[in-house]
């Protein structure tokens, strides 16, 4: 039965304002009349104010977020807008609005699903942040690029401790367009830590770019940029975690080396590509019996990508960090899909470790780059 339209929006925003809510959309538009966004979402959030409420809207062309208080005039504003219909979910069950071409209310509601039990078949996918998250609105939220945040997400996870510090420093060298250190704080801070993170990238724009972002995320206080290099930009305190994800060639044995330097506890880096072992290698013949390794050039290549990153591994452990190689998203979403992970640890190397990586680097020929940066 159709019912009051006032009625039905007064349930939507009781049903916002309730505890357990996940979240609210807006969208479509009523007969002969046009809201003044095409969409908009609601969704709770918790700040150093407080809980608040988080409205994105976007006009068609950009998502536009503020954060307000429950109750405040911005959320009864949107209330009065003539969408077509309202998606509301919570804790307790699902609410469905839809406006008639008579101006009516048809609403559907529905109880909370229970969760399936362990080991029960066809379960939704457990993303370890929300693929409806505002986060994906702002940075762009396709499928690929969820995967890849997932994916980088996880192996985040593996590699830190299940209690996190508070406050957790993070910094991310080379961020680039910074979708992913966006994903980690959001993901750190959904795990209960207090997360400052600071981006660096060389180009002023994006330090830009990704201010207003963090501005449209409201994590501005605690989500900050500078442009700079990874070897001299200044960051404001020593971090706890350092990422560096797909920095090309030698930037990220500066980056690892700057991690070395701050004495990091966690470390990630997944390289980009590997030109400078490869250009050693092409200067000299490969010690016998492995000619054949690097006698033609795809193969050197590949090679050099391998022994890179082995030596940057051994090179990790001997200033006292225990490390994993692990492949942290299916080659088919990118090639480069290697990553270094890397913790402090309380055992020190052995002279078994240094004398098998002399023995490597004598062999080959090769002096790292990383080598010669963490000697300077």
């Amino acid at each position: 039965m159709p019912q009051s339209l006032d009625d039905a929006l007064t349930e939507v925003r009781d049903m916002i304002l309730a505890p357990g809510l996940t979240r609210a959309v807006a969208a479509g538009k009523r007969r002969g009349q046009t809201p003044s966004v095409v969409r908009a979402e609601v969704r709770p959030v918790t700040l150093k104010s407080g809980p608040r409420l988080q409205i994105v809207t976007n006009d068609g062309s950009r998502p536009f977020t503020r954060n307000v208080a429950p109750g405040s005039p911005e959320l009864d504003e949107l209330l009065a807008e003539p969408f077509g219909n309202w998606h509301v979910e919570s804790s307790t069950g699902t609410l469905q609005l839809r406006v008639t071409k008579k101006g009516d209310a048809q609403v559907h509601r529905s109880a909370a699903v229970a969760a399936p039990a362990p080991g029960a078949h066809d379960r939704a996918k457990q993303w370890l942040l929300d693929p409806g998250d505002p986060l994906f609105e702002v940075i762009g939220g396709n499928a690929a690029k969820r995967r890849q945040v997932d994916a980088f997400l996880r192996s985040l996870a593996a590699a830190l401790p299940s209690e996190l510090p508070s406050p957790l420093r993070v910094v991310d060298l080379g961020c680039g367009n910074a979708y992913l250190t966006f994903a980690a704080y959001r993901y750190l801070t959904g795990r209960g830590a207090k997360v400052q993170v600071v981006g660096v990238d060389v180009r002023e724009d994006q330090r830009v770019r990704n201010t207003e972002v963090a501005e449209r995320l409201g994590c501005a206080a605690d989500v900050t940029f500078v442009a700079g290099t990874i070897e001299d930009a200044v960051v404001p305190f020593e971090p706890d975690l350092v990422l560096a994800l797909h920095a090309c060639d030698t930037a990220t044995d500066q980056a690892l080396a700057r991690a070395v330097g701050w004495n990091a506890e966690w470390v990630l880096a997944a390289p980009c590509c590997h030109h400078d072992i490869a250009a050693q290698l092409k200067g000299r013949p490969a010690p016998a019996p492995f000619g054949e390794l690097t006698r033609h050039a795809i193969m050197r290549e590949r090679f050099a990508d391998v022994l890179t990153d082995s030596l940057r591994a051994a090179l990790l452990r001997q200033r006292g960090y225990k490390v994993e190689v692990v492949e942290f998203i299916d080659s088919a979403h990118t090639p480069r899909n290697l990553l270094l992970r890397a913790r402090k640890s309380t055992t020190p190397p052995t002279e078994a470790q240094r004398a098998e990586y002399e023995a490597l680097t004598s062999q080959w020929g090769v002096t790292p780059a990383l080598e010669k940066m963490l000697l300077s």
